[in-house]
């Protein structure tokens, strides 16, 4: 891990626990159209998705698909806020990167990333937030991590990214810097935590 200068989070999942918030999301609107809910299996797709692929999955082959689009712009974000909690020690563990190493987000949110990080107290603890409504190619397309790097001014063997799904996986791969897996001993990746206390372990800076 020598030579990281910088630590690229993916959000759902990761920085935060979202599965119940967002279910309840997709509820309102597949509601809304008298649709049955999400199953399960639906929700392991939805959750690393961009919320307009979501509901392309959700509403495949139903004729409210274009109308459950426009609805979902409009639906409001806030009720589902307080379902949202921070994975833990994620808090503890960005306040001790900084300002040793760059920090950064890189995620498939939209339109509700920047309440729930303010709502959580995270969002001053980042250089760097991409979200899906910052790029024109989501994840796993390496456009997010590339724009993250040229604003560090650093190449992709000087990152890390954290993330939880294959999809994060890919986009690690395609962009060429070091995939740390959360969670997930699944996946391969360079190294596999549990908790984000154990990042620190990984890090020369804290290696002592």
């Amino acid at each position: 891990m020598a030579g990281i200068k910088a630590v690229i989070y993916d959000c759902d999942g990761v920085l935060i626990d979202s599965r119940q918030a967002n279910e309840a999301f997709y509820n309102q609107i597949l509601r809304h159209f008298g649709m049955p809910d999400i199953t399960p299996e639906q929700m392991d797709q939805a959750q690393f998705l961009t919320s307009r692929a979501a509901i392309d999955l959700l509403f495949q082959g139903s004729p409210y698909r274009a109308a459950a689009q426009e609805y979902q712009t409009t639906v409001d974000n806030v009720p589902f806020l307080p379902l949202i909690r921070p994975e833990p020690h994620v808090k503890e563990t960005l306040t001790r990167l900084r300002p040793g190493y760059g920090t950064a987000i890189a995620t498939n949110r939209g339109r509700s990333l920047s309440p729930v990080l303010e709502r959580l107290g995270l969002a001053a603890l980042f250089d760097l937030i991409v979200s899906s409504l910052d790029v024109l190619n989501p994840k796993p397309h390496p456009e997010s991590l590339q724009v993250i790097l040229r604003h560090f001014g650093i190449g992709p063997s000087e990152a890390l990214y954290i993330g939880d799904t294959e999809v994060d996986m890919v986009l690690a791969s395609r962009a060429g810097v070091p995939f740390i897996a959360y969670k997930n001993p699944g996946l391969k990746a360079r190294r596999h935590i549990r908790d984000h206390l154990e990042l620190l372990e990984l890090l020369p800076a804290w290696a002592d």
